[in-house]
Order: structure tokens, then sequence, then C-alpha cells
């Protein structure tokens, strides 16, 4: 069964494409199946449904029970390994 990352920036368009490419390639060379949606972080409460994990290049401000993992390293490179390491880390456990 395929597993679910929900990306999340500001507008649901810039940032959280640019980290979508690089998140589903790694998984994908990790050989982890996963699907993906893109939503804007003021839709998150109402979107989450069917998500393993977010993914956001801005800041959550919701209580949720899903792991939410700062995408911002991926954008910037500083620490993006560690970030694209905990991220196909959390999808095992939850595989």
């Amino acid at each position: 069964m395929s597993q679910m990352i929900l990306f999340v920036c500001a507008t649901g368009i810039a940032t959280s494409t640019a980290v979508t490419e690089k998140v589903m390639e790694y998984c994908k060379e990790h050989g982890l199946k996963v699907d993906y949606s893109q939503t804007n972080v003021a839709s998150l409460p109402n979107n989450t449904d069917g998500a393993t994990l977010i993914v956001s290049t801005t800041k959550v401000p919701y209580e949720l029970d899903i792991p939410v993992v700062n995408g911002l390293p991926i954008i910037t490179g500083i620490g993006e390994e560690k970030v694209l390491e905990k991220i196909v880390s959390i999808l095992r456990e939850n595989a």
C-alpha cells in the first residue's frame, strides 16, 4: 500500500513544488512507493485525510495527529540530507 506525503507552503505552489520533486526522487531512490498532494498552509486543517506525513516549508500553526517535517532545508541545501533521511525514516516506520 502506498503512503501519502502532503507538501505544504504558504501558497501551495512555489516552494512546495521544489521540495516535492526532491523528496519524491529521494523516496524512489530508496525503494519507497509514495503518493503526494500539495496544499497551502491555510487549507491544512481540512486537507490531511489519508496523509502519512506533512512536509512544510512554512510554519504549521495547527496541532495535527500527523508528523510534520520542516522542508526548508531542502530549499536552502543546508541540512538537506538529514531532512530527507528523516522523511524516509518516518515513512518506513509507518509502512
